[in-house]
């Protein structure tokens, strides 16, 4: 049983099980969440309830990436990737 949600081996079958491109894809976009946050708190706090901010500013922000990462909301271009390897 995993303690993490979603699963590493999820996670993991979406990157090539390749541990390094996982943890490249999921921390290039938690900085982006975390930059999209920061810069939009003042907005947020005008158009949202306290309620739905707590509930936001409680996740963290590579907690989210992997979530996306899961539901293929992002991935990478692996042409790109392979390249940058070389």
């Amino acid at each position: 049983m995993s303690l993490m949600q979603p699963s590493i081996d999820e996670l993991l079958e979406k990157a090539d099980n390749d541990k390094y491109l996982l943890c490249a894809v999921a921390s290039e976009r938690a900085r982006d969440i975390n930059d999209m946050m920061r810069g939009q708190r003042d907005r947020a706090i005008a158009l949202q309830s306290a309620t739905q901010i707590a509930q936001l500013a409680g996740r963290k922000p590579l907690s989210l990436a992997m979530e996306e990462i899961e539901r293929d909301e992002i991935g990478y271009d692996h042409e790109a990737f392979t390249a940058a390897k070389i």
